[in-house]
């Protein structure tokens, strides 16, 4: 008590200054070494338990896992919903609204409709043939001009056949053959699950 009292008279008066020097240290001594402290209590003694009690226990866990699994395979052919594919209600009301009745085609209407798709399926197969037609003679003037530059000359002929590295300017960088990491597993990453569960 008498030690507050000083420290508060010295605090007080202006003219006394005091320092209080405060000597923090986290390391541990090093004279001393201590282990730490286990908190263990002593072994129990194991009780003898009744062979058909754990029996009963085995019997009764047994029924669990089987009554589980009957439920989900009844509950397997259930689809989980998907709320992105879920028709809105005010849609399914308002369908009828919507819907046409089959429209009724005449017998010249529909033979007029098979001959249309008759003639475009013959003109889109003659341009195809056409197409072909022509790279089959753009590809074979390119084979008689190589044959002819290859009789001129074999050095013309060689630096013909190069490809032109130019023709689609990509430049890349970067290690062309990484040899793979023995034994290493990639990491999974870390990401919140936001997927909804359903109670069967």
């Amino acid at each position: 008590m008498s030690i507050l009292r000083q420290f508060s008279r010295l605090s007080i008066c202006p003219t006394v200054k005091f320092q209080l020097n405060r000597n923090i240290s986290t390391t541990s001594a090093l004279t001393f070494k201590i282990t730490e402290q286990l908190w263990a209590e002593p072994m129990k003694k194991k009780k003898k338990i009744d062979p058909a009690i754990v029996k009963a226990r085995e019997e009764r866990r047994r029924k669990k896992i089987e009554k589980q699994i009957r439920r989900l395979e009844k509950n397997a052919r259930q689809l989980k919903p998907i709320d992105e594919l879920e028709v809105p209600l005010h849609l399914m009301d308002s369908l009828k609204k919507y819907k046409r009745p089959p429209v009724q085609l005449s017998v010249e209407e529909i033979e007029a409709r098979e001959l249309l798709q008759k003639e475009w399926a013959r003109y889109k197969r003659d341009e195809y043939m056409n197409n072909i037609a022509q790279v089959d003679r753009i590809m074979a003037a390119q084979r008689r001009a190589l044959d002819r530059l290859y009789e001129e000359s074999e050095d013309l002929y060689n630096e013909a056949i190069m490809p032109d590295l130019q023709l689609l300017p990509y430049t890349i960088s970067g290690p062309v053959a990484t040899p793979p990491i023995k034994d290493y597993e990639s990491p999974d990453g870390e990401y919140i699950d936001v997927s909804k569960k359903w109670d069967n």
